[in-house]
């Protein structure tokens, strides 16, 4: 399939027992999951019950997983017990990935803290990040799939030539791609409603970090304006992108294969209308 079209599911309950239902609701070709509470440090171990079946049931329906990272997660940070954290919850986010068949682990590409420079901030990303790149030996380990921001703050990476500095950090590992979300680099001003916007944008990234390293996408409309920097959602359609920017997201080459997973508001029925707008936009 060209774009398999999901969303991201709740887990409360359990990855099988809930998730998959979910996403069945959805008629979801893929999904994302949090493996831990976004909004903390903890690492929970998982159920290998749940873990089994819900293998089991995203290989019988051929559903693409994915798992997102928590929200404190900041490489750049100037707090040493938060670097250090980052790195533990990282790891744990990426053993669960392989735990549960993801093919990859998105992650927020974080901020200069403490009124540190872009280059000393990138510096403590490769001394952070570089490692937990190379423990991904594994043939079924998930990649870490970078995603930028909407450019609040000291960002580090918002912009579609922001991944340039961040893959160089890295050394463009091999196990290393890109989640674009659709909001965050609209409102970081990449007008994705102008003509040739959509293009403009993904030629941009390709040319940045070279082919095949988009491998997943956030499809969220903005509420916001470009370049207004505000990471406000909209359902697809009914913010300032519109939805027809979708079905070109959609016809670029370096889309193909590429999954969509939907974060927008509106509780199940938004969900499942989005997926919807979605597949037909594909065609």
């Amino acid at each position: 399939m060209r774009n398999p079209v999901g969303g991201h599911v709740p887990v409360a309950g359990g990855l099988a027992t809930t998730g998959l239902g979910y996403a069945h609701d959805l008629k979801a070709e893929s999904l994302q999951v949090f493996v831990a509470n976004p909004r903390g440090w903890a690492t929970p171990a998982g159920n290998p019950a749940q873990d089994e079946a819900f293998r089991a049931g995203c290989a019988e329906e051929g559903l693409s997983v994915y798992v997102h990272a928590p929200y404190l997660i900041n490489f750049g940070s100037h707090s040493e017990a938060t670097a250090e954290r980052s790195v533990e919850s990282m790891r744990h986010s990426l053993r669960r990935g392989r735990e549960i068949g993801a093919r990859g682990v998105v992650v927020h590409t974080g901020s200069a803290t403490g009124g540190r420079t872009r280059a000393v901030a990138l510096a403590q990303v490769r001394e952070l990040v570089l490692p937990l790149l190379d423990e991904l030996t594994h043939d079924d380990d998930p990649f870490l799939l970078l995603e930028s921001t909407a450019g609040q703050g000291a960002s580090l990476c918002s912009r579609a030539e922001d991944f340039g500095p961040y893959f160089e950090a890295l050394d463009s590992h091999p196990r290393l791609g890109i989640c674009l979300d659709t909001c965050h680099i609209h409102a970081a001003g990449h007008d994705l409603s102008a003509p040739r916007g959509v293009k403009e944008t993904l030629d941009l990234l390709v040319r940045t970090v070279g082919e095949g390293r988009l491998k997943l996408i956030h499809a969220n409309d903005s509420k916001e304006a470009a370049g207004e920097r505000k990471d406000r959602h909209a359902n697809i359609g009914a913010g300032h992108i519109g939805a027809e920017p979708f079905g070109e997201l959609m016809r670029h080459p370096a889309t193909e294969g590429v999954p969509l997973i939907i974060e927008t508001p509106g509780g199940p029925e938004g969900h499942a209308a989005d997926v919807a707008r979605l597949k037909t936009l594909r065609g």
